[in-house]
């Protein structure tokens, strides 16, 4: 094998619906000081000995297709996903490289929500909103769901703290974890940072950590976005307007929640246990979740993503401006 003196890189976009490319690695010969498979679209990497492949078959026509093999032997390939749980830090450093500087935080909460739904609903369903809004931006990461939040107080039991399950955090601790979790991306690039709340307790917090890094940032360029437009979303009153009741819709463990499991994950329900309830009735519900279709969690599931994608969008835009 020839001596090769300089690593040039490919970023080409294989036919995942993500946002994530491929990267492939070109070795280029001192004797012929050009990349092997071909010239279109690539950047000089940063040196010799920091990654070394070979690529072994690269089609640019149709569906791009390529196999990359490091020292190792092992494939290079980039996986169909924006969470940054199922990356690695070589695969974040590339995808902030090519312009992927939008990070979603989701916070979700680890509470009570009835005999019929279980404690996890707002991770469940924020991490999978969080990641439909992260593809549809095109350039973003979903962080990992952030699933301690305010519950309640600890003596005496307060909130959803009456109900065994619940995990509770004061306040200034989860202001504290999500301000480093957005300090950890501004280290590492991420110019857009996103707050993503699914549950009411939250949202306060998120707009506090928000107004103190932004004033912090101002001259960096990094805005930390509070999204106030996804929660409670529209989701409420368009139930109303299909004709549901109001004390039917309700407020928590109702027919939003209900709805949009049915339609995403009904396992996580126990429709034996589908009943109304009120507040104060010591269920934990308030509204009839039996009233819930998996269609009309489709439905609020897709005006909560809109509303997210649209907001995020016009706060960058704005922020930029």
């Amino acid at each position: 094998m020839r001596p090769f003196d300089t690593i040039v890189t490919v970023y080409a976009q294989v036919g995942f619906p993500s946002l994530m490319p491929a990267r492939i690695i070109f070795l280029v010969s001192r004797a012929e000081n050009k990349p092997r498979p071909g010239q279109a679209g690539v950047r000089v990497g940063e040196g010799v000995g920091q990654e070394l492949g070979v690529v072994m078959r690269l089609s640019l026509a149709g569906c791009v297709l390529c196999i990359g093999f490091t020292g190792s032997g092992l494939a290079q390939t980039v996986p169909d996903t924006v969470l940054l749980e199922e990356l690695t830090w070589t695969e974040v450093r590339d995808a902030l490289a090519i312009g992927v500087t939008t990070i979603i935080i989701p916070t979700g909460g680890t509470e009570q929500n009835g005999p019929h739904m279980v404690l996890g609903k707002h991770n469940v369903l924020v991490k999978h909103k969080a990641e439909v809004v992260a593809r549809r931006l095109g350039n973003a990461l979903v962080a990992p769901v952030m699933a301690y939040v305010p519950e309640g107080e600890l003596a005496p039991l307060t909130g959803h703290m009456r109900f065994p399950g619940t995990i509770t955090t004061p306040p200034e601790v989860f202001e504290q974890v999500l301000e480093f979790a957005a300090r950890s991306f501004e280290r590492h690039g991420f110019r857009d940072i996103a707050l993503l709340g699914d549950s009411g307790g939250n949202q306060d917090s998120q707009a506090a950590v928000a107004e103190r890094l932004n004033e912090e940032w101002d001259e960096r360029g990094v805005r930390v976005h509070h999204l106030t437009d996804y929660y409670p979303g529209p989701g409420d009153a368009w139930l109303v307007e299909q004709g549901e009741r109001e004390a039917d819709v309700g407020s928590h463990a109702g027919m939003h929640d209900t709805a949009s499991l049915l339609f995403l994950n009904p396992s996580l329900l126990r429709p034996e246990f589908f009943g109304a309830g009120v507040r104060g009735d010591g269920s934990g519900v308030v509204g009839n979740p039996g009233r819930s279709t998996a269609a009309y969690g489709e439905r609020i599931l897709e005006m909560q993503i809109e509303a997210a994608v649209s907001q995020i969008q016009s706060l960058i835009e704005s922020s930029r401006q």
